[in-house]
């Protein structure tokens, strides 16, 4: 399928992709395949923000899950996720390309504090922006934070990298009946609960009209199928 006309995306990548085929933390070898993923992509003239979650190192939910305080697990889960964006910036910037990591809970010693003029300009520059530590505050997932980073730096995508190669009417893992779509609307997604992203990240996409590209990154090369338009995937978008 075709892609829209691009020049800014805002990559999502789930944490639990940085493991590789281990049971968590992050597998170098991984990474640095993501990281040459990342720069194909790139030097296709596109400019790149990303938002890597933290699932494999701690997730908020689980941990409020087993009894911990929520806002208090919530924010380990802000931490993790800034481990994933240094492990990714080391890993580019071995392979050549210049990028900053921005974090929503500052911390000045590993890496900028979140200043979008600051990231446009990282862009201009043709460097990657890295957003991590969510929104920097808790009860906020990692995909609201992508969707309000792509809104705030006027992406024209939000690519969400996942292990499965789109937006399915069930889980196909569960149920091998389940139907692949190739564009659904933000209000199927919502009405029918499909997992894409979490509810308050499909609406501010929705809202400020950035479609949602879901395609498998596990597959080597995919995402610069995908943005030539010859991959497969699932473009989440208002109704034509």
């Amino acid at each position: 399928m075709p892609m829209p006309p691009m020049k800014r995306v805002l990559l999502k990548l789930s944490g639990e992709v940085l493991m590789g085929d281990g049971p968590f933390g992050i597998d170098p070898d991984f990474v640095m395949e993501l990281a040459e993923e990342v720069k194909r992509a790139k030097e296709t003239g596109l400019e790149i923000c990303l938002v890597i979650g933290g699932g494999n190192i701690f997730r908020g939910m689980a941990g409020a899950a087993r009894g911990m305080d929520r806002a208090q697990a919530d924010y380990m889960g802000m931490l993790a996720t800034v481990m994933n964006a240094l492990a990714m910036q080391n890993a580019l910037e071995q392979i050549g390309v210049p990028t900053r990591v921005q974090s929503a809970i500052q911390m000045d010693q590993v890496c900028e504090p979140v200043i979008r003029r600051r990231a446009e300009r990282h862009l201009e520059k043709g460097r990657i922006v890295i957003f991590a530590a969510g929104v920097g505050a808790p009860y906020f997932t990692t995909d609201s934070g992508a969707a309000l980073r792509a809104a705030e730096m006027r992406c024209d995508a939000l690519l969400k990298g996942t292990s499965v190669d789109g937006v399915y009417s069930a889980d196909p893992k569960q149920d091998p009946n389940a139907q692949r779509f190739d564009t659904v609307t933000y209000d199927r997604v919502l009405a029918d609960n499909l997992k894409v992203m979490d509810a308050s990240a499909v609406a501010l996409c929705r809202d400020n009209d950035i479609p949602i590209v879901v395609f498998s990154i596990r597959e080597k090369g995919n995402l610069a199928r995908v943005l030539s338009g010859e991959g497969v995937q699932t473009i989440v978008e208002n109704r034509k």
